[in-house]
C-alpha cells in the first residue's frame, strides 16, 4: 500500500491546487530541489556508516512496494515446520540435515516460496535447526539464542528506521534553507519591478512548502512504515521461534506448530481448522 499512499498525497495535493487555479508551472522549482535534497542527502551521509545508508535505502525501498506477511505466509510457515518436524521425529536428525545445510536445493523448502525467498527467517531456522542437532543445548540455551538474534535484528532495522525519520525531521528546516537562498537572490532584483520580484518570493516560497511536503508527506512515513515492517518481520521470526523452542522440549510436531500459531496476531492467525488441513497435508508429503 505504500506506493498507493504516495500517489494519494501526491494527487491530492497538487490535483488540490491545481483546483483551486493554481499553476503546477509555478511549483516547478528545480534549483530549490536539488537544495533541500542534496542537503538532506549530505546529511544523511554525514550521520550514517555506509552500512546503514544502504539498509536504509533498501528498507526504505521495501516499506514502499513490499508487503508484510499475511495469513497466506504465516500458513504456508506453519505447514513447513510441521513437514520438517515430522520428519525428524520419524526419520531422525539425519533425515532433515540434508534439507536445512541446503535449503536452496531442498524439495521441502522448493514448495514454500514465500519461507525460501525470506533469507532472514531461512538462515534464522536452519542455522538454529543445525546447531540444535550438532550441540546439546537445553530448550533455555535456544530461547535464549534466539532472542538475541530477534534482538540484533531489531537494533539494526531500527537503526536504518532512525536514519530515514531524522531526514524527515530536517526536511522542513532545510526548506527554510532553501528559502531564505532564494530571498536573498530576489534582493538582486528589487528594481525589476512587482511581477519579476513576485515570482522570485513565489519560487523561494516553494522551498519551505517542499521541505514539509516531502518530510510529512512522504519520509516521515516511510520511516513509520519501515517500523511497521519491522515489528511484522519480528512477529514472523517469533513464530519461528516459538516452534523451534517447543520443538527442543520435545513437543511432538502438531503442538509445535500450535505453539507458533499462537504467537501470530489474530486478524493474520489461521485458524486451527485450516493448521489442521495443512498438516494432514505435510504428513502425506512426508
Amino acid at each position: 500500500m505504500g506506493i498507493v499512499g504516495a500517489l494519494v498525497v501526491t494527487i491530492c495535493v497538487f490535483g488540490g491546487f491545481v483546483l483551486a487555479g493554481g499553476h503546477l508551472h509555478v511549483i516547478w522549482q528545480p534549483f530549490e530541489v536539488v537544495i533541500i535534497g542534496g542537503a538532506a542527502l549530505g546529511g544523511f551521509l554525514i550521520a550514517n556508516p555506509m552500512s546503514n545508508v544502504k539498509l536504509s535505502i533498501k528498507l526504505a525501498m521495501q516499506a514502499i512496494f513490499a508487503k508484510p506477511p499475511t495469513k497466506a505466509d504465516y500458513l504456508e510457515l506453519l505447514q513447513m515446520m510441521f513437514q520438517i518436524f515430522q520428519i525428524f521425529r520419524k526419520d531422525g536428525p539425519q533425515a532433515v540435515e540434508k534439507h536445512i545445510e541446503e535449503p536452496n536445493s531442498s524439495e521441502i523448502f522448493k514448495a514454500y516460496p514465500a519461507f525460501l525467498n525470506n533469507h532472514h527467517a531461512l538462515d534464522f531456522f536452519c542455522d538454529t535447526m543445525k546447531i540444535t542437532l550438532s550441540a546439546d543445548l537445553t530448550q533455555y540455551d535456544v530461547d535464549d539464542l534466539l532472542d538475541q538474534d530477534i534482538k540484533v535484528a531489531h537494533e539494526e532495522e531500527h537503526a536504518a528506521q532512525h536514519a530515514v525519520a531524522s531526514v524527515g525531521d530536517a526536511l522542513p528546516g532545510l526548506g527554510i534553507v532553501a528559502a531564505v537562498l532564494g530571498i536573498v537572490h530576489t534582493m538582486d532584483y528589487l528594481d525589476q519591478g512587482v511581477q519579476t520580484i513576485g515570482g522570485l518570493v513565489a519560487a523561494a516560497l516553494v522551498g519551505t512548502f517542499l521541505g514539509i511536503l516531502f518530510s510529512y508527506g512522504y519520509i516521515q512515513p516511510i520511516s513509520a512504515k519501515m517500523g511497521n515492517d519491522a515489528a511484522a518481520s519480528g512477529r514472523y521470526m517469533m513464530c519461528i521461534k516459538s516452534a523451534l523452542v517447543a520443538l527442543q522440549r520435545g513437543a511432538p510436531p502438531l503442538v509445535c506448530v500450535e505453539f507458533a500459531r499462537r504467537t501470530i496476531y489474530p486478524t493474520e492467525r489461521p485458524t486451527f481448522e485450516e493448521l489442521d488441513a495443512a498438516s494432514k497435508e505435510g504428513k502425506k508429503a512426508a
